[in-house]
């Protein structure tokens, strides 16, 4: 950053840094907040203030959607970001909050030409060059409404960054010093795995949403990553390192510390 930007940055946090009450509010209510260091906490105030006047959050279905409600969506957001970029949430604008579950109707045509509609409710929606949409009633920190381990406001978050290649696959953007091969393997092979233990009916401590797609295992490891570090070290650590390596953080050590 250079004499220019720095002056820029203190200037715009001078007018625009979440008020300290409310950023602490947030960091207590979230248990992923509360195990970074004071030098992540202030990192991650100055991403998320940055964050929240570039997007607009709104509610839907007549939900007034209230600063500390904003201040928990961006900062929970931004963990994911916390040693990359606001950046990589360029080329959209919006964050849709409704108060609770929300239905979203498809149609798909089959091979012989017949269409079929579905309605589906959801907790969130991720569009690739559009909104992200959430269901407040599963955003609430600590709600964990699809099982131990879930973080909706993570798991959209994470179809975000999935999605700057285009469709959402599994495959991110990753970083120069980061191996395609590489994390295509522990991936793919983590993916087999679970899909083989569910099919044949065995237990499994990862959410079964994460069997959909590899879109779906991308966004729902990235929630266990952060939430449960311990599960996903153990259970997967190809797909451990590989996702250290592409967040830069390492969660495991960082519950360790605390």
């Amino acid at each position: 950053m250079n004499r220019l930007q720095r002056w820029w940055h203190q200037r715009f946090l001078r007018k625009h840094r979440i008020p300290l009450p409310l950023w602490e509010s947030a960091l207590s209510q979230a248990a992923i907040l509360t195990r970074l260091d004071p030098a992540e906490r202030h990192r991650l105030r100055e991403l998320a203030s940055r964050f929240l006047h570039d997007k607009s959050v709104v509610g839907a279905q007549g939900l007034t959607v209230t600063d500390a409600m904003r201040v928990m969506i961006a900062a929970q957001a931004c963990l994911l970001i916390l040693n990359l970029d606001l950046d990589y949430f360029d080329g959209w604008r919006e964050i849709i909050v409704y108060p609770d579950s929300f239905i979203v109707s498809h149609e798909e045509r089959d091979e012989a030409g017949v269409v079929h509609s579905s309605h589906n409710a959801l907790g969130g929606e991720a569009w690739g060059r559009g909104p992200v949409i959430l269901s407040w009633g599963d955003a609430q920190a600590g709600t964990q409404l699809h099982g131990h381990g879930s973080n909706v406001i993570l798991h959209e978050f994470a179809h975000k960054l999935d999605m700057l290649n285009g469709a959402a696959n599994g495959m991110p953007p990753l970083h120069s010093d980061m191996s395609r091969t590489a994390w295509t393997e522990a991936l793919s092979a983590a993916y087999t795995e679970l899909c083989q233990r569910l099919r044949h009916r065995h237990p499994t401590a990862i959410n079964p949403y994460a069997a959909t797609n590899p879109a779906e295992f991308f966004a729902v490891l990235t929630e266990h990553f952060f939430e449960l570090p311990q599960l996903v070290h153990e259970t997967y650590p190809q797909v451990y390192e590989a996702f250290k390596q592409f967040y830069r953080q390492d969660p495991l050590n960082r519950m360790q510390q605390k």
